[in-house]
């Protein structure tokens, strides 16, 4: 598992699906560089059990983001046609119909692995021939990514274990703060909470109050 925040994120153009309908050829996150910041998450596959709850909690704080000038994009090693039917299943039985923000199809697998969060590597045997030791789908990672296309935050989870939304959030608003402010945010910070200047003395002033 490779760390890639504070490093460019990694590029790629491919097929995702959008509104539960259409199709867009050749997407890539170059369209929000220098006009959002982007909340990037990976989900293992289509029509599983932890994902759609992940999918629709997004989904359901997508106006929170949105106010903070923030992107939400989906992605998984799914097809993009298996990704428009689970967005066109109703939720009762157990789709994701409604969700409106892009999901990619990674169905080459190189963006998972470019991204660090591909559940296993590919190798080669004694005869030449590839082989895939682990399971082929992505982690729960999810990267933010700012406004000039650097990797700011990320999280991978194991797959039993569903993400958090307001973490997510809370993580835009403290990138957001900084950059406006120049402050750093200190543990559990939330917005109208202190935060600190990158001193000696403001962090021992911060203390002495929290």
């Amino acid at each position: 598992m490779m760390a890639i925040v504070g490093k460019k994120a990694p590029y790629f153009s491919c097929t995702a699906v959008e509104g539960g309908g259409d199709f867009i050829e050749n997407f890539s996150l170059e369209q929000f560089i220098g006009k959002k910041n982007v909340i990037f998450f990976f989900y293992p596959l289509d029509f599983t059990f932890v994902c759609p709850t992940e999918i629709l909690a997004f989904q359901d704080r997508l106006a929170d983001f949105e106010a903070r000038e923030t992107a939400v994009v989906g992605c998984s090693v799914d097809s993009h046609q298996s990704h428009w039917a689970w967005l066109n299943t109703p939720k009762d039985q157990g789709g994701i119909q409604g969700v409106t923000y892009p999901i990619v199809s990674d169905l080459s697998k190189t963006i998972s692995m470019n991204y660090g969060v591909l559940a296993g590597d590919y190798d080669m045997d004694e005869e030449g021939n590839w082989t895939f030791d682990g399971v082929a789908q992505s982690y729960r990672g999810l990267f933010l990514i700012d406004k000039e296309g650097v990797v700011r935050h990320q999280l991978v989870n194991d797959f039993p274990l569903g993400r958090s939304i307001d973490e997510a959030l809370r993580l835009v608003d403290a990138l957001r703060f900084h950059e406006e402010h120049g402050d750093v945010c200190p543990a559990n910070w939330e917005e109208g909470k202190d935060t600190m200047k990158e001193t000696h003395e403001s962090v021992a002033n911060y203390l002495s109050k929290n």
